[in-house]
C-alpha cells in the first residue's frame, strides 16, 4: 500500500515536469507527420515525430530533460523548405495551428505569441513609414510622430518581454530609428546602414533560429534587383563590416551560403566577388582546403575564361593547342552514365547540322574495356580516356558534379557557355 501511495504521489510531480507541443495542420488531408528537432548552432537533435489524426491533429511531451530554446517542426520534404521555428523556455505548452496558406498562428505559449505579435506591430509601422516616403512626405510632425511610435513599440515589447527567450529577437531585430527629419535618400542610406547594429552574430539562440540567415538573405537579395550588381556589393560591404569581430566560422557559414546562392542562381558576377572579396582569405586563414577547391575551380570555369588545360592525345596535344575548329563542346561524360548513353547518340547526329564545332568527349571511367567499345559508337568524336572516374583530376578542375556535363568553347577556348543539358545545349546551338 505504501507504494501505490507514493507512485500516487510521484506521477502528479512527473507530470508537472512535462510539457506538450500541440497543434493542428490543415487541410489534414495535407500532411502526415510532424517531426521535431532541437536546434542548435551545428547540428539539430531529433526529439520525436507524431503522426497526425484525420483532423490533423498532432501531440508531442516535451520531458523535464528538454532544455529550453529553439525547437523546429518539419511537415514534408524537402525538410529545409517545409518547417518553422518555435520557442520553448521549458516552462510552458505550446499549442498552434498551421496551414501553408496562412502560416503558423500560436494559440498558447507567451513567448511565442510575444515574438510574433512583435513581428506583426512592426509590420503595420513599417508599412506606415513605406507609405508617408511613397507619397513624398515631407510634413516633419508627421515623421516625428511616426518613428517615435515606432520607437516606443521597441522598447515595450523589450521590456515586456523581460526574462523571455523571445527579448533576444526583440532586441537583434531592433530597426534604425532616425532622431530628426531625414529624406527618402538619407533615411534609406542609414536604414541599411544600421541594418545589423544589434545583431550578434554569434549569440547561439539566434545561430539556432532562421533569424539570422532570413535576415541576412533579406537584406542581400529583398533590397537588391537581380540585376544590379553595384547594390549587391553595396549590401556586401556593409554586411562584412557588420560581421568584422564575429567568429571566423560565423563569417565563413554566411558567406558561403550567399555564394552558392549566387552560384545557384547562375550568377557568377556575384558569386566570384563573394570568394574573392572575402571567401578566399577566409577560407585560406580557416585552412579549409575544401571550400578553396570549390571557389577556384567555380572561379576558374565561369564564363569568359579560358578552360583548364589537359591533354587531349597523350604526349601529343593539348586543349589549349587545339585549332581545327572555331568552337568545342567539352563533354563529361561515362559509358556507365545511362544519361550520357541517351544523349550522346543524339548529340553525334546534332553534330552534322554545326561543322564548324568540335567534340571533346573526356570519358570518366573506372576501366577502359567498357569505354573502348562504347565510343565505337561516336567516331566523329576526339575521345580522351579518364580514368579514376570520380577520383580523376579533371572532376575538381572542371567542378564535374554529375555526367553528361557540358561546356561550350570558343576558338581560343574561352568557356562561353555551361548548358545543364542536352536540351540546353540544343537550344545555344540552334542559335548560332
Amino acid at each position: 500500500m505504501k507504494k501505490l501511495i507514493l507512485i500516487g504521489l510521484l506521477f502528479p510531480l512527473l507530470a508537472l515536469g512535462q510539457h506538450e507541443l500541440k497543434g493542428t495542420f490543415s487541410p489534414a488531408e495535407d500532411f502526415t507527420y510532424a517531426f521535431l528537432y532541437k536546434m542548435n548552432p551545428k547540428d539539430p537533435e531529433f526529439v520525436g515525430k507524431a503522426e497526425l489524426d484525420s483532423l490533423g491533429n498532432f501531440n508531442i511531451v516535451l520531458d523535464e530533460n528538454a532544455k529550453p530554446g529553439i525547437y523546429k517542426i518539419i511537415y514534408a520534404l524537402p525538410a529545409e523548405a517545409n518547417n518553422f521555428d518555435i520557442i520553448y523556455n521549458g516552462k510552458e505548452d505550446v499549442n498552434l495551428n498551421f496551414s501553408l496558406e496562412n502560416g503558423v498562428e500560436f494559440t498558447s505559449s507567451l513567448e511565442n505569441k510575444q515574438w510574433a505579435s512583435y513581428l506583426k506591430s512592426m509590420e503595420v509601422i513599417n508599412n506606415t513609414i513605406n507609405n508617408y516616403y511613397t507619397q513624398n512626405g515631407t510634413d516633419k510632425k508627421a515623421f516625428q510622430d511616426i518613428f517615435k511610435t515606432l520607437s516606443e513599440t521597441q522598447r515595450g515589447y523589450e521590456n515586456s518581454a523581460d526574462g523571455m527567450l523571445a527579448k533576444t529577437f526583440i532586441k537583434a531585430n531592433k530597426p534604425y530609428i532616425p532622431e530628426t527629419y531625414e529624406d527618402l535618400k538619407t533615411y534609406s542610406d542609414n536604414f541599411k546602414a544600421n541594418y545589423f547594429a544589434h545583431v550578434n552574430f554569434d549569440d547561439p539562440l539566434l545561430q539556432s533560429s532562421t533569424f539570422i540567415t532570413d535576415r541576412v538573405n533579406g537584406f542581400i537579395f529583398g533590397l537588391s534587383k537581380d540585376s544590379d550588381a553595384e547594390a549587391y556589393k553595396s549590401h556586401l560591404a556593409i554586411l562584412a563590416k557588420a560581421l568584422d569581430g564575429s567568429n571566423l566560422d560565423t563569417r565563413s557559414t554566411l558567406l558561403e551560403m550567399l555564394w552558392q546562392t549566387f552560384v545557384e542562381k547562375g550568377n557568377e558576377t556575384m558569386a566570384n566577388h563573394i570568394a574573392e572579396s572575402y571567401l578566399i582569405d577566409i577560407a585560406t586563414e580557416e585552412h579549409d582546403l575544401d571550400l578553396m577547391q570549390r571557389l577556384v575551380t567555380y572561379k576558374n570555369t565561369s564564363l569568359g575564361n579560358v578552360a583548364p588545360d589537359f591533354e587531349v592525345i597523350a604526349g601529343k596535344q593539348r586543349l589549349l593547342e587545339l585549332n581545327e575548329a572555331d568552337q568545342y563542346l567539352l563533354v563529361f561524360w561515362s559509358s556507365t552514365c545511362g544519361h550520357c548513353l541517351n544523349e550522346l547518340p543524339v548529340l553525334h547526329k546534332e553534330l552534322k547540322a554545326h561543322p564548324n564545332l568540335k567534340v571533346i568527349a573526356y570519358g570518366l571511367e573506372d576501366t577502359s574495356e567498357n569505354w573502348s567499345e562504347t565510343i565505337r559508337q561516336f567516331p566523329d568524336f576526339t575521345h580522351v580516356l579518364g580514368l579514376g572516374k570520380w577520383e580523376n583530376p579533371l572532376v575538381k578542375t572542371y567542378g564535374i558534379q554529375a555526367t553528361p556535363y557540358y561546356f561550350v568553347l570558343d576558338k581560343d577556348k574561352r568557356i562561353v557557355a555551361k548548358p545543364y543539358d542536352l536540351e540546353m545545349l540544343k537550344d545555344y546551338l540552334s542559335k548560332k
